[in-house]
């Protein structure tokens, strides 16, 4: 169920909103204070910006469901060693791949695109930007292509060597996760509840697969019985896309109202009981600090605007390598 939107409409959007929301440019990463910074290949690959860009604004108008893969890329990269790029490695050698983990296994998508990306970077100026830069740009160029707010990213991270199934496996947050758990896998990252409800609304855009939401349908505590935070006439469409067996790779959107638009319905769906995921609803249902919040970003396009890219920049700063750590990829797939 791939969703084509008119991408061209939101061109004026995109450019308005490119003026209208600050940059948030140098940030401080924790551990050894080395910066990332915006104009990092300013000088040794003046274009990447514009290469990567390019390469996801085409992707993201042939299948506008791409910009959510994208994004989740990201999300799913930085919470397993640090925005690292480690999620893009493929089995091989002593490299046991993070792409076969319960999180991303038939699930995360998308590594095609980062391939063409790559492969353009890599004729313009080889060996020079790195695949843990190529997934926040274009994390922050998907959420602009579909609506929302631009920011400056800050860049200079360096390719991990290794990857972590077991990483993958533990600190990714789950569908089914409780809401203590979701935000203590936050924490672990060094990110707060603010960063925990701004970021889901990523789940604006993009679909969620019946395996991930079945419990909620048929099964939520274990007793027979449906969530009763889910609308009922919600429910019923979604037992249409989700059987209680089988049909566990089909589809259904994860912002019912206007799923390939990024804006603010889907936290007006968690006010409505139309959150897809159990861990979309629980940000409403089990936390007064969340539940407001949710209220704040769905009364306030700007306020959610702002808050996004301070909490993507903040995220993207999870332990990145920098100077001779790591290395830089020529094939995002595998270590040089």
């Amino acid at each position: 169920m791939a969703y084509h939107s008119s991408f061209s409409s939101f061109l004026i959007l995109v450019s308005v909103l490119a003026l209208a929301y600050p940059c948030f440019s140098h940030y401080t990463n924790s551990n050894g204070g080395d910066k990332l910074y915006p104009q990092f290949y300013d000088h040794s690959c003046p274009k990447a910006l514009e290469i990567v860009k390019s390469v996801v604004a085409k992707a993201v108008a042939k299948e506008t469901r791409m910009a959510a893969s994208l994004i989740r890329l990201h999300f799913h990269d930085c919470f397993v060693q640090g925005c690292d790029g480690s999620l893009l490695l493929d089995n091989g050698g002593s490299i046991v791949s993070e792409k076969q983990s319960n999180p991303n296994r038939n699930s995360a998508r998308g590594f095609d695109v980062v391939d063409d990306i790559k492969s353009a970077l890599e004729k313009e100026c080889p060996q020079t930007v790195s695949c843990a830069d190529i997934l926040a740009l274009a994390a922050r160029d998907s959420t602009v292509l579909t609506g929302g707010p631009n920011w400056e990213v800050p860049l200079g991270r360096r390719d991990s060597r290794s990857a972590s199934l077991s990483g993958s496996n533990n600190n990714i947050p789950a569908p089914n996760n409780t809401f203590q758990t979701i935000l203590t896998k936050f924490k672990r990252q060094g990110l707060d509840i603010v960063d925990l409800v701004a970021l889901s609304g990523s789940h604006t855009i993009g679909n969620a697969r019946c395996t991930s939401f079945r419990q909620r349908l048929y099964h939520q505590s274990g007793n027979g019985q449906p969530d009763n935070f889910l609308d009922q006439s919600y429910a019923v469409q979604l037992k249409n896309r989700c059987p209680r067996s089988g049909g566990d790779q089909n589809l259904f959107v994860l912002d019912i109202v206007s799923p390939t638009k990024f804006d603010t319905n889907y936290y007006k769906n968690i006010i409505a009981s139309k959150g897809l995921l159990n861990s979309d609803q629980v940000l409403f249902s089990k936390s007064q600090e969340s539940m407001d919040l949710v209220k704040k970003y769905a009364a306030n396009t700007e306020l959610f605007f702002q808050q996004f890219p301070k909490s993507m920049i903040k995220m993207g700063n999870i332990s990145p390598l920098t100077k001779s750590n790591g290395e830089i990829r020529k094939n995002c797939r595998k270590i040089n």
